[in-house]
């Protein structure tokens, strides 16, 4: 990757970001730490407002604006691809959201693009077990939860088909046993539950804060997992 491709893909992953550290950006890049410097002072020449807050990382100052960016057909095809995954591991609510963002894609390729695009389309197909066709609508509000460390209320159905009424803490989803999983802290069982998707009957934000400060990361609960990932 030559230099000025480089500078823009930081500018990319700046926009994608509130704060990203040069560690991250260096990794992202391969590039060493020195570098990163040199990279975000060439920015900060061109008129760019990048800025360092200790010990978040570099930021982009609010109101900066680049206009939209233009693919080409290796990342469109990519994108096109990864459609077909989330229609077959995602839920409706990913799978409209997903599409909406696809389809601001698309509008920014060029018309020959367009036509390789839906050429390639026509040639992709995934084969979903009836199993995994996953017909709820849970998984973009429980991003928003996980992410705002919102509290959650559920009314859950186990597997001898009792249902009961939970409010949780979420700390995760997890894909495994060909299903999605919520990994959260239970205020009725007072510890950390896993909860099947599929078995969720209502769910709702309740738009209050986590009440438990140190969760454990997501990583350590998978770890004790019966599953080999």
């Amino acid at each position: 990757m030559n230099r000025i491709d480089r500078l823009f893909g930081i500018l990319t992953l700046l926009q994608s970001r509130k704060y990203i550290s040069a560690e991250k950006i260096s990794e992202r890049f391969n590039i060493s730490i020195r570098t990163v410097y040199r990279d975000i002072k060439a920015l900060q020449e061109q008129g760019i407002p990048v800025s360092f807050e200790q010990p978040k990382g570099y930021f982009l100052v609010q109101g900066f604006f680049l206009p939209p960016v233009s693919f080409n057909m290796d990342e469109a095809n990519a994108l096109l691809l990864v459609e077909s995954l989330v229609n077959g591991f995602a839920d409706n609510s990913i799978r409209s959201h997903y599409s909406t963002a696809l389809t601001k894609v698309k509008a920014v390729l060029k018309a020959s693009q367009k036509e390789k695009l839906e050429t390639m389309n026509q040639h992709i197909k995934l084969q979903i077990p009836e199993r995994m066709t996953f017909n709820f609508e849970y998984l973009s509000m429980l991003q928003i939860a996980i992410s705002e460390k919102n509290i959650i209320e559920l009314n859950y159905k186990n597997a001898k088909e009792e249902i009961s009424k939970r409010t949780v803490e979420p700390i995760g989803l997890i894909f495994y046993a060909f299903s999605w999983h919520l990994i959260a802290w239970c205020h009725l069982r007072n510890q950390y539950r896993d909860f099947n998707l599929t078995r969720i009957i209502c769910l709702k934000n309740l738009g209050e804060s986590f009440q438990k400060v140190d969760h454990m990361p997501l990583s350590d609960y998978m770890s004790m997992l019966p599953v080999n990932f």
